[in-house]
């Protein structure tokens, strides 16, 4: 059954020019580009996206590296879209990540990991409602 799914490719991977191979890796992955946006966060989106984070000690951290540069988002959908973008992404510790997976590729480390993906179908819905409007979703 086809579902959405939400990534940003985060600072260190715009910086250092990986976007398009990633985008292609979804793509050959099978997921369809619903919508797709390159945004330079603020401080206060940072701060509200990861608001879940707020108490824990590489929120700071992790609103400074966000804001750091351009991301790009994107809502994504095909057959079991979190479940497989997890997989396709690979450990949050790019270090720690299996090979052949997006993070071991292109990551750095835990922080510096290139890309974000939703953790449930919830929170796809959810973040893809934070940056994108119902008529920006094209199927």
């Amino acid at each position: 059954m086809k579902q959405q799914t939400f990534t940003i490719l985060k600072p260190d991977t715009v910086m250092r020019r990986n976007a398009g191979a990633i985008i292609s890796r979804l793509e050959q992955e099978g997921f369809d580009i619903l919508g797709a946006k390159r945004l330079h966060l603020t401080v206060e989106q940072a701060r509200a996206f990861y608001a879940v984070h707020k108490d824990r000690p590489f929120y700071n951290s992790l609103v400074e590296f966000m804001t750091s540069g351009p991301v790009w988002v994107m809502a994504l959908e095909r057959d079991n879209a979190v479940e497989y973008l997890r997989r396709v992404m690979g450990a949050t510790d790019s270090q720690k990540a299996e090979k052949g997976t997006i993070r071991a590729q292109f990551g750095t480390n835990i922080e510096r990991n290139a890309i974000h993906g939703s953790d449930s179908p919830e929170n796809a819905r959810i973040e893809i409602g934070f940056f994108f409007a119902t008529s920006e979703i094209l199927r």
